[in-house]
This record gives structure tokens, sequence and C-alpha cells, in this order.
């Protein structure tokens, strides 16, 4: 039976592909995928046969995957981050009942919340909510219920999506939320370009983070009421006792 394989690619770098992934791709005749994903991996695979759709062809992108698979050829979609976060995973699932003679399997891989928490420090400690900002398949009305839900539990959360030039003022917007039931002082960090070139860091204040300009290749942070900063990073505490 034929396959295909749906990798997560992990932030970008080749370093923080897992070695399942790495030896997935391997062993693959052609790899499918958004063009920027593509061209992250395409130097490391280079005898590799590379197929790409632009982004909003995510449909096509898959039935391009399974037509490849289904004459034979070893296939692998790849997505950033982990596949079933954000990814291509669900949809493939859903396509692949169409081809039955195509057997999936699916390659985690690391999210922006963990690649994003580690250059941070330790935000993620304790229970998170993870919540996209992009209104395209979900409305702003449900991102608005889900961003005051998580943000009345005190959970920390972890955004992605965060901005792009349609939604100049959705991190602005959700921070407003957010701060109806968050203090203004709660301890919150952006991480941007994680894992590739230009990669960097910033923590805030609910109420700075309000005015910080950023873009969809920024994954954002915003503790619970523990979360603090030691020695310059993000840190929320589980609750271990520490003796002194």
């Amino acid at each position: 039976m034929s396959k295909l394989y749906v990798v997560g690619i992990g932030p970008g770098a080749y370093e923080d592909m897992t070695l399942k992934a790495v030896h997935t791709l391997e062993n693959c005749d052609v790899i499918v995928g958004y063009t920027v994903y593509v061209d992250l991996v395409k130097e490391h695979f280079p005898k590799k046969e590379f197929l790409t759709t632009p982004m909003r062809k995510e449909v096509e992108r898959c039935r391009m995957a399974f037509e490849q698979a289904a004459t034979g050829k070893n296939t692998a979609m790849i997505c950033s981050g982990d596949a079933g976060v954000y990814g291509m995973s669900g949809l493939i699932l859903e396509i692949g009942a169409e081809y039955p003679e195509v057997t999936v399997e699916i390659i985690p891989g690391v999210t922006a919340a963990l690649s994003g928490a580690a250059v941070l420090g330790a935000p993620l400690m304790h229970d998170f909510a993870v919540i996209s900002l992009s209104d395209l398949m979900t409305p702003w009305e449900k991102i608005e219920k889900r961003l005051q839900a998580a943000a009345e539990s005190d959970m920390a959360i972890c955004l992605y999506n965060p901005s792009s030039k349609k939604r100049a003022d959705y991190l602005k917007k959700a921070c407003d939320i957010m701060l109806k039931s968050k203090s203004p002082s709660t301890v919150c960090g952006i991480v941007s370009q994680i894992g590739r070139e230009g990669e960097q860091m910033q923590i805030y204040t609910l109420a700075a983070l309000r005015e910080v300009q950023v873009d969809m290749f920024t994954t954002v942070f915003i503790g619970n009421e523990t979360t603090k900063v030691v020695n310059g990073k993000m840190v929320t505490p589980r609750g271990y006792h520490i003796n002194r």
C-alpha cells in the first residue's frame, strides 16, 4: 500500500528537526509543502523532488501529495512546527478518505509554543492555552471568547498568528480583552523568527505588549499571575518547593 507522511519540521532549522522527521524525509521520493517551508529544508535534501503551492492553497496541496503517493512514490507533506498544531494533519486525514489505497502516517515536530518558550526561558511550566489570532477560518467572535476564558482561568497563554497586514491591531485587541481580568503588570514575552536567522526575544508587561508591533513570524507568550522574570528569563513557577 502507498504511504503519505505528514511531517512536522519544527521551527525551521535543520538541527531542530526530530531524528524521525529527518529519517522520514531522507527515505521519501517527493516532498510537498508550502513554498516557505520547502525553502527551509530544500538544501538538506537536495536529491528529492519538491512540489509547492502558495498560502491559501492547502486543499490543492493535500490532493497533490495524495496523487504523488498514489503513484507509488514515498511522499511527505511538510509543515512547520508540529503537523497537528495548526498544521495539515487534520486536512490530510479528511481528504484521505478519498484515497483508500494510501496509508497516512503523522510524524510529530516541535511546535512554536515549545521552541519559543525555550528561547524565553520557562513560561509554560504550568497549565497553558494556545490560541491563534488568525480569523481566516475561525470567527473573531469565537477567538474573543477563547481569549476571555483563558485569561479568566489564569492560565499562561501562547498566541499564534498574532498579526498581519490585514490584522495589524489584533494583538492590541487581544491584550485589551485579557486586561479585563489580568494585571497590566503580567509578565509577557515575544519571540520572532524562532530557530531561524534573525531570532529575537523580548520581555514586556501586558500593558506594554499592547503597543508592540509584531508579525506572522512572531509567537507571543502571556504569563499567569505567578509568572516572573529570573535573570532575564520568563519563568512561570509550577510550585515546586525550593529549599533555602
